[in-house]
């Protein structure tokens, strides 16, 4: 794992323990409906629908979207099950993820 892919997943796992997570596809689901989500995140490894849809919903509610990680990567960092959408609910927590994921070449 790179240093930026370290920085990333302790981020995640900061904000899951602050409890500023919303995992799986309906909660994040919700949380973008809601106005909650300040930025989606799609595991690399999910379906072409799934990415789809949840690309296209970020972008409908004006949330930056990023694919990062593998459903079980994601899902181990917030310390559940294989997660393929994840959903960050604080806008510190989402800022710092987006600047570490554009330092990645």
């Amino acid at each position: 794992m790179n240093d930026v892919n370290k920085k990333v997943m302790g981020l995640l796992s900061m904000a899951a323990k602050a409890g500023k997570v919303a995992s799986g596809g309906f909660m994040t689901e919700k949380a973008l409906q809601t106005g909650e989500a300040c930025l989606v995140i799609i595991a690399g490894d999910a379906s072409a629908n799934t990415r789809e849809k949840f690309t296209n919903k970020s972008h409908y509610y004006d949330v930056p979207v990023k694919v990062c990680g593998t459903g079980e990567t994601l899902g181990r960092q917030i310390g559940k099950e294989s997660r393929m959408t994840l959903a960050i609910l604080d806008k510190g927590f989402a800022d710092g993820i987006i600047k570490a994921l554009s330092m990645e070449v």
